[in-house]
């Protein structure tokens, strides 16, 4: 990760400071069993707080790895689940007004449960089946905030539609 500060010209000439993070992409794995989702929850230092998410990540030794290669080690690290079947779900910008960091969600079905292979800072990691319900329902009483989470299933929730 590293921080810059650019400086820029507007369009009407004035100038400004833009301060950008660049981070590597990130995969996200929305693993669906019939009706249930693998959730993992894990503690979020930035907000002090435990948060229910997809299994997401990258790692700067990762930056280069395909996509789907990244999801499914994701998926298999932070849940010991395997998926036969990989669909592209979409394109996911974290914070475009603050740093080049871009994901790309997966769909992942036909599972095979195994063992986690977490990494050391994920050593207190939960992972857990919810059904849709249970889902939506979490997220409407705002338990589940992780916005790639939320926009991932909502571009599930489109290409059901």
């Amino acid at each position: 990760m590293s921080l810059r500060e650019d400086t820029f010209r507007r369009p009407d000439g004035s100038g400004g400071v833009y301060g950008v993070v660049d981070k590597p992409d990130y995969a996200l794995v929305l693993a669906l069993d019939g009706d249930r989702l693998a959730m993992v929850e894990q503690y979020r230092y930035p907000l002090g707080l435990r948060r229910w998410e997809f299994p997401q990540g990258t790692a700067p030794d990762r930056a280069e790895m395909p996509a789907r290669d990244l999801a499914a080690r994701e998926l298999r690290e932070e849940t010991g689940l395997t998926a036969a079947t990989w669909t592209y779900l979409g394109l996911l910008d974290v914070a475009p007004g603050l740093s080049s960091q871009r994901g790309r969600a997966f769909l992942a079905t036909d599972l095979t449960e195994g063992r986690p292979d977490r990494e050391d800072t994920e050593a207190d990691m939960r992972f857990a089946w919810v059904t849709r319900s249970a889902f939506e329902e979490r997220a409407r009483a705002g338990e589940i905030t992780d916005a790639q989470t939320l926009a991932a299933y909502t571009l599930l929730v489109l290409r059901s539609a």
